[in-house]
């Protein structure tokens, strides 16, 4: 027994080594790819399919090499975001909306995480570009100054060490280094008042610790406009508040994104959020999107079980349950996922052909797709 076991674990490690001499050369590629000076414009300036989005992902795919594998974390991802409008992102932990939103900024954590393919166009206003391929040094004219990220939990966003106004100070200084000690400031008290902080001047003077969570929540807010930004991305902008906060906060979000014609992607798990912010909703599952359409459909009419799944988890006002609903099962390992529809094993709808080809998306209605073989069936195909 203790041989068997012994050859098992001599077998691991060399299978371990294995695949990190293989991903040595897969990232080497990639970095060096990354750590290109002086790239023509014309190797990432591209065409915008529809020229009133904003953003355009077409087939995404962002892995994680690791020891133990290959995680597909972000695994053909395609979708668009509008011009002025809100698109929500939702699903379970764990199943790459983070890692979405974070490509889109070109801030995946490396060496080991790594765009490996699909594009994302963005629509500048100096001609539209392909992020994946802008080098990183393009990039950083973009980031925070055209592309705005309001990052998850306030409560560790922030440098505890930095006061408050120093930090938003230092983001429009680095955008706009043309403007002047005086004008800067003047923009972060601007911009302050701007989310709701009423002493702002005070709190421009004040390190982070002194401050609730609300208003670190605003202070976020507040530093990822400083620029004007065409495009925010909020990453849970109301984890860890309560309710009354929460609601300020969208609120103020929405107010904000109308007064500066911006475009929001909203990731996050309150379905509730989402359909009092959201113009369009897309369901991820395990690093595919598996719905997607108007938030009045996807909410009216979901398709896939999984969609309907997350509607009915949801607690209803004014209805008493003995236990929530929740979803059967666990998502699948992500270094060993099936070749068949990965909601599969969990799928209270599941028919025969889902131990087939993982389903691509359907077009169900204009602005409503859905990627799941029950609708092959009903479509007769």
């Amino acid at each position: 027994m203790k041989k068997q076991k012994k050859l098992e674990q001599k077998e691991a490690k060399k299978r371990m080594r294995q695949i990190s001499k293989e991903n040595s050369k897969v990232i080497k590629k990639f970095e060096k790819e990354k750590k290109r000076k002086k790239v023509d414009p014309s190797e990432y300036q591209t065409t915008m399919k529809n020229p009133e989005n904003i953003i355009e992902i077409d087939n995404l795919q962002t892995f994680f090499f690791t020891d133990m594998g290959t995680v597909k974390s972000v695994n053909g991802v395609t979708l668009e975001i509008p011009k002025g409008k809100t698109v929500a992102l939702v699903g379970e932990s764990g199943c790459g909306k983070s890692v979405t939103s974070l490509s889109m900024m070109k801030l995946v954590q490396g060496p080991t995480g790594q765009i490996v393919g699909g594009e994302i166009r963005y629509n500048r206003k100096g001609g539209p570009v392909d992020i994946v391929k802008t080098p990183i040094s393009e990039m950083q004219h973009i980031r925070g100054n055209e592309i705005a990220m309001i990052f998850q939990e306030p409560m560790t966003s922030l440098n505890p060490i930095f006061k408050i106004g120093y930090q938003i100070d230092e983001t429009i200084a680095l955008h706009r280094p043309d403007m002047s000690k005086e004008d800067i400031k003047k923009q972060t008290i601007e911009m302050l008042k701007l989310v709701g902080i009423a002493r702002a001047e005070g709190i421009y003077d004040s390190y982070p610790h002194e401050l609730s969570g609300g208003m670190r929540q605003r202070v976020m807010i507040a530093m990822s406009l400083c620029c004007d930004p065409q495009f925010i991305i909020a990453d849970e902008p109301t984890t860890a508040l309560d309710v009354t906060i929460q609601a300020q906060i969208l609120d103020l979000l929405r107010d904000i994104k109308d007064k500066i014609d911006a475009s929001i992607l909203l990731i996050t798990h309150d379905l509730g959020v989402v359909a009092e912010m959201a113009d369009y909703v897309v369901v991820m599952y395990a690093g595919k999107i598996v719905e997607q359409g108007t938030a009045h459909e996807v909410f009216l009419n979901p398709k896939h079980p999984y969609t309907m799944g997350l509607i009915k988890s949801k607690p209803a006002v004014g209805k008493t349950v003995d236990r929530l609903y929740s979803i059967p099962g666990a998502v699948p390992n992500p270094v060993q996922m099936p070749t068949h529809c990965f909601f599969k094993d969990r799928c209270d709808k599941c028919i025969e052909k889902c131990k087939g080809d993982i389903p691509g998306l359907r077009i169900i209605d204009e602005n409503h797709k859905v990627a799941c073989h029950l609708y092959d069936v009903k479509e007769g195909k």
